[in-house]
């Protein structure tokens, strides 16, 4: 499961671009909590430190604990916005969550066992065709990827969201079996096969 990150803030006392562009200067990023039927609430972070945990590559799938004049407030990031030039975090925005809330979340998928897969030791390559998946998750259980095995898959067959285990609670916002990957045969196989089809049909 993810792990909870946290991240200390204090009160905007002003808003508006002018004192937005201030904080900036000073190292920090304005931010807004909202939602939990509180609210919306002006705070500011620091940037070195945001910048740091969005460098852990699952920030925005995380449960980020923000602590605000003594008070925590349980959140999920919802949206970073960047500096066209600079790419430097200039605004971020959080979602208040219930520990007994259900979000929804976008998780990236991991493949594991390559090794034991035919199709993959045949020189079959694996198809990615969601990279992530959208899932409704308790917000205590959001995971950090969803895991896919690829042991026993053969080239010509299709990896659905059936074959994936979950999170206990867990479902998918798609509520069809759709695809996640697929393992295909490399171009030099294809064009053998159909070289082998022509001279059959000649």
């Amino acid at each position: 499961m993810s792990e909870v990150l946290t991240l200390p803030a204090e009160a905007r006392a002003k808003v508006g671009k002018g004192a937005s562009r201030a904080m900036r200067r000073q190292g920090r990023v304005p931010a807004v909590i909202y939602g939990g039927k509180e609210p919306p609430l002006a705070i500011h972070v620091e940037e070195k430190l945001l910048v740091k945990q969005l460098a852990t590559g699952h920030f925005m799938n995380s449960v980020v604990e923000i602590e605000v004049d003594g008070q925590l407030h349980r959140t999920l990031p919802r949206d970073v916005q960047f500096h066209v030039v600079t790419d430097r975090p200039i605004h971020a925005d959080f979602f208040r969550i219930a520990a007994d809330s259900t979000v929804t979340v976008a998780v990236p998928v991991t493949f594991v066992n390559e090794a034991a897969s035919p199709g993959l030791k045949r020189g079959g390559v694996l198809n990615v065709v969601r990279h992530e998946v959208e899932l409704k998750v308790p917000a205590d259980r959001i995971p950090d990827s969803l895991v896919v095995d690829v042991t026993g898959y053969d080239i010509g067959t299709s990896i659905h969201i059936s074959a994936v285990t979950l999170p206990e609670g867990a479902r998918p916002v798609i509520e069809r079996d759709f695809t996640i990957a697929t393992i295909v045969a490399p171009s030099g196989l294809k064009s053998e096969e159909a070289a082998a089809e022509g001279g059959a049909e000649g």
